[in-house]
């Protein structure tokens, strides 16, 4: 969509160039940004000129740069083993775009839209990301990002504040996964994405996003019991409600999944059972018995050729 409102764009090469000007907004794929009307906005600072390299792996984690793409996130090599390694590619599919897409959304653009299906929010979330947050002036502040994204378009940042990174840290790479994914259509529109991380001291993270307006994230110190885990899902008062599924349905799938996942990790199984294996994946309403599973994927690609952190 043309923004007929915008008179400048900016290509920031350094840091000193970052600060907004009255009327400017950040944007790195701009692919939501260039969706619809942006009246206020006159002014655009494209951020990928930073030049920032996409992701850094290390032994602490993790870290994704604000403009890396989402392509770049599913084709990222596993060099250090983590079980939840596959988590990365899964989340990228739950965004069902076509590769020019993938090739343009990037992780802070995903993350700070504040939309409840945001595939880069649900990986986040889900392995305990934090965002690296640039204030105006340069000063950086940390903050996880399931405190991030509060509700449907809405988010903690303040005026002039910019998503600069998210870190993925080692120990929630490092657990046994699983994933889950609903849709109403075969290739809709996420109506719950849930994913669950379990740890080899017991520790168990139950992660909520697209049934809800914002993420919610459930945590015990040991593996719970079926009524413990419902009982903490009672708690819950975000459900969201759209054209692509009532809150009362995307409450009960929530429900279902919420448990499939907790049998998976309680029998020993998921992803990372053994490093690099396949788990179940997307599933759809159009199959028998609307529940049936569709074929997951937690294998590499590589759709711009591109796999090394330094491109």
């Amino acid at each position: 969509m043309d923004l007929d409102t915008v008179v400048r764009a900016r290509r920031p090469h350094g840091e000193a160039e970052l600060d907004l000007l009255p009327g400017e907004r950040y944007m790195s794929g701009g692919t939501w940004l260039l969706s619809e009307p942006q009246p206020a906005v006159i002014g655009l600072v494209d951020l990928t000129a930073m030049g920032w390299r996409p992701w850094h792996a290390d032994e602490t984690g993790l870290t994704l740069s604000s403009t890396c793409t989402i392509a770049r996130v599913a084709a990222i090599p596993d060099r250090f083993g983590w079980r939840a390694h596959p988590l990365l590619r899964q989340s990228c599919m739950a965004l069902y775009g076509s590769f020019k897409v993938w090739n343009v959304a990037t992780v802070g653009g995903n993350i700070c839209a504040a939309l409840p299906p945001g595939p880069m929010t649900a990986l986040a979330v889900a392995l305990d990301g934090v965002a690296t947050i640039r204030r105006p002036g340069g000063a950086r502040r940390t903050t996880p990002v399931e405190r991030l994204v509060t509700g449907l378009l809405r988010t903690t940042l303040a005026p002039g504040e910019m998503l600069e990174q998210v870190h993925l840290p080692a120990d929630a790479l490092g657990a046994r996964c699983g994933y889950r994914k609903i849709a109403q259509a075969e290739i809709g529109r996420s109506g719950a994405v849930l994913m669950a991380r379990q740890h080899d001291d017991g520790r168990f993270v139950l992660a909520i996003t697209a049934s809800t307006l914002h993420p919610e994230v459930l945590r015990w110190a040991a593996p719970p019991a079926p009524a413990d885990l419902q009982a903490a899902i009672d708690g819950i008062d975000s459900w969201y409600s759209d054209p692509h599924g009532a809150a009362d349905w995307r409450e009960h799938v929530t429900r279902v999944l919420a448990e499939e996942l907790r049998a998976e990790l309680a029998s020993g199984g998921g992803l990372g059972a053994s490093v690099g294996a396949a788990g179940p994946g997307a599933r759809g309403l159009t199959d028998a018995g609307g529940m049936g599973l569709e074929p997951g994927s937690a294998g590499s690609a590589t759709p711009t050729g591109m796999t090394d952190e330094e491109a």
